[in-house]
């Protein structure tokens, strides 16, 4: 018997052609797409595990967010008022906690109630790095979602030896990558470029070597990054990469902000991938010089971008869609209008996420034989009236509240608004309990109106010494011999 079929829908594949059915037909088996069509009188009528009617439903790839952060979704809410400062603060705080295995309870129930909202979103996979993602994954993986995961690295931040770190991300590859029926793929995740060495940047380089994994990190994020880069002997944050050898098609750098036209062709060069994140920079712009991602550059280049939500918790919001919005508005806000189409935020929603991913051999178009990973929107209501420029209401009018299915792997996640494979009357109780005693051990005040801050001196004391200083210290010493030029 036929596991799915789909039927009288509405389809966009984004395949190679673009392709459209306005009443077309899919059948799945075997976690694969097995036929795309128009579709026939004995559809109908097909028997099959799961028959769906598709009349007045459109169906499309599942969303790819291809950058976050999910330890900490259980806090949401009560970061949106603070400074950018203060945010700082209490993220270093946060981080440290967590790596001290101190948070774990609340870690487990952010990483359920983020897989949660991106089933419900209509996201199929994540590509996230976390600090404690063995905690992750079982959540990521029963929940049916596909993930690409890893443990955050960074010498220079973190009380840890560069060794201990190694072994532990070398170890996680081996025993979570291609778990999960291969949905589950390990990375390698090294922070950013303002907090490593260039004897960390070599063996990250030699661990995703060996283990042929995506590295996972954050690119130019601030006006700064550049010169921890200089202090490790390289030319800028790029120059650095491309001389340990993580300049290539496995590289994924998150934000992007701060690159110019010649980090764009050497990232196109080197068929490196880019996640653009805007609804969290929009949201927390550090300051009123706060460079924009150059997306026309990265689109005249022809470089592959993604989108991602990165801390959700941070800008409040789970939905995917909204960062294709948020892409085209900041864009245009910046450089003018028409800036991108409409088509090609749907492809950044979708396959261009799975490219970023290097995972488009599987997801991120519906295609024969590919991994039927995919969602269905009701647009059986006038926010979808006329249905005209379909690429254009899906970027600019659908929300993840649209999304009433969800299908990984072959499987049906959601279905009619129900998801499946979570309990969310458990979820919600593990989310209270859990943020109820955060606030208990940290002193935080959570209500309905708010949140407020522990004293200043309690975050003083919490605050890790060691990795912030010497940061602060390696930056200001080479901004030093910058101005001198020594």
């Amino acid at each position: 018997m036929i596991d799915v079929i789909i039927y009288d829908a509405l389809i966009v594949t984004i395949d190679e052609k673009y392709r459209i059915y306005k009443s077309g037909t899919i059948v799945i088996n075997d976690g694969r797409v097995d036929t795309i069509r128009s579709t026939e009188p004995d559809d109908r009528t097909t028997e099959a595990e799961w028959v769906i009617d598709g009349t007045g439903k459109l169906v499309m790839p599942g969303l790819i967010n291809a950058h976050a952060h999910l330890e900490s979704s259980a806090l949401r809410g009560i970061y949106s008022d603070l400074s950018y400062s203060e945010l700082l603060v209490e993220m270093t705080i946060l981080c440290q906690k967590l790596a001290k295995n101190e948070l774990d309870y609340l870690a487990e129930a952010g990483v359920k109630l983020a897989a949660l909202n991106f089933i419900r979103n209509g996201i199929t996979t994540v590509c996230t790095m976390d600090i404690r993602p063995e905690l992750g994954v079982p959540i990521l993986g029963e929940f049916g979602l596909r993930a690409l995961t890893g443990p955050l690295i960074s010498d220079l931040f973190w009380d840890e030896s560069i060794s201990r770190q190694l072994s532990r991300a070398e170890a996680f590859i081996e025993t979570y990558h291609e778990t999960y029926n291969g949905r589950i793929q390990a990375t390698v995740c090294p922070h950013d470029d303002m907090t490593l060495t260039r004897e960390m940047w070599e063996l990250v380089a030699e661990t995703a070597q060996n283990h042929d994994v995506v590295v996972h990190t954050h690119l130019l994020e601030d006006s700064i990054s550049n010169l921890n880069a200089r202090a490790n002997k390289g030319e800028d944050s790029i120059g650095l990469l491309d001389d340990v050898g993580l300049l290539n098609d496995q590289l994924l750098a998150a934000h992007f902000r701060t690159a110019d036209e010649d980090d764009v062709r050497r990232i196109v060069d080197a068929d490196a991938s880019i996640a653009h994140c805007p609804s969290v920079f929009a949201y927390w712009s550090p300051d009123t010089t706060c460079e924009w991602m150059p997306l026309p550059t990265l689109r005249e280049y022809d470089a592959t971008v993604g989108l991602g939500l990165d801390d959700h918790y941070y800008h409040d919001n789970n939905d995917l869609f909204n960062e294709a919005r948020q892409t085209r508005l900041m864009a245009n806000h910046e450089w003018t209008a028409n800036q991108i189409t409409s088509r090609e935020l749907v492809r950044m929603l979708t396959l261009e996420g799975a490219q970023s991913l290097s995972i488009e051999d599987q997801t991120g178009s519906i295609e024969p034989n590919k991994k039927a990973d995919m969602v269905i929107l009701d647009i059986d209501n006038p926010n979808f009236r006329p249905l005209n420029n379909i690429y254009s209401l899906i970027s600019n009018t659908a929300t993840g509240r649209d999304v009433e299915t969800v299908i990984v792997d072959g499987t049906v996640l959601m279905h009619d608004n129900e998801v499946r494979t979570i309990d969310e009357e458990e979820i919600f109780h593990e989310v209270d309990e859990a943020v109820e005693r955060y606030t208990e051990e940290t002193g935080w005040e959570i209500t309905l109106t708010g949140s407020n801050r522990p004293g200043t001196l309690s975050n003083v004391l919490d605050l890790p010494k060691r990795g912030p200083a010497h940061i602060v210290s390696r930056l200001a010493y080479q901004s030093i011999k910058d101005h001198f030029s020594l």
